[in-house]
């Protein structure tokens, strides 16, 4: 690859996925995650859309990811046990607190933060991310590591450790989904999973910016 395109990728990189959360974690700017994700998601799409080797009907088909379905809710399904088990064991104070306080807000998570943050996410972070820096990172491990290094830096904005750390995971996880199957649809359901489980089981508030659940 030539030097200048390298640099503008790198460039575009940092601008993407950088420096947004540092200047919002350093409180230069408001944080309104929600509105920033979306407009970087639309960015990121509007970018993509003009390489013709991505076609957004085979990101979310469900053709080919059925054989992949049982596995990864298997694995979920281990995993999230586990840490419902640690909550109840290490926090029990925290657990369901937002389903017993606010019923109906943990409702609404359930049903909008699938739509409204994760899908956005999945894309920006493993479709985009995926495609778009494949000659900064590669196709395989440096790519999956990066994907989810960039996944868990975001997270600083809720200026907790725990957020950053289980994101870490989190990132690891729903990047291997996505390098495995290619559907964003998989990663999605994965990332929706783990991101309402998180919500049910009282830990969303460390996830969360605004007052506390």
């Amino acid at each position: 690859m030539l030097i200048v395109p390298f640099l503008l990728l790198t460039l575009e990189f940092v601008g993407f996925f950088v420096i947004p959360p540092l200047l919002i974690s350093l409180k230069i700017i408001p944080n309104f995650p929600i509105p920033y994700l979306l407009l970087a998601a639309v960015a990121g799409f509007l970018i993509l859309r003009r390489n013709p080797t991505v076609r957004s009907a085979t990101l979310f088909s469900w053709r080919g990811i059925l054989p992949q379905l049982g596995p990864v809710l298997f694995r979920d399904a281990i995993l999230l046990i586990l840490l419902g088990l640690a909550v109840r064991i290490f926090a029990p104070e925290f657990l369901f607190s937002l389903v017993r306080r606010q019923p109906v807000f943990w409702a609404l998570i359930m049903l909008l933060y699938p739509l409204l943050s994760v899908c956005p996410q999945e894309f920006l972070y493993r479709a985009f991310f995926f495609q778009r820096y494949q000659p900064l990172f590669g196709s395989g491990r440096g790519m999956i590591a990066a994907s989810s290094l960039a996944f868990s830096f975001v997270h600083i904005i809720f200026g907790n450790w725990l957020a950053v750390g289980l994101c870490v995971l989190g990132g690891l996880l729903f990047s291997l989904t996505y390098h495995r199957s290619g559907s964003l649809l998989l990663a999605s359901i994965d990332h929706a999973l783990f991101g309402n489980f998180i919500f049910t089981i009282g830990l969303g508030q460390f996830f969360h910016h605004g007052p506390k659940l």
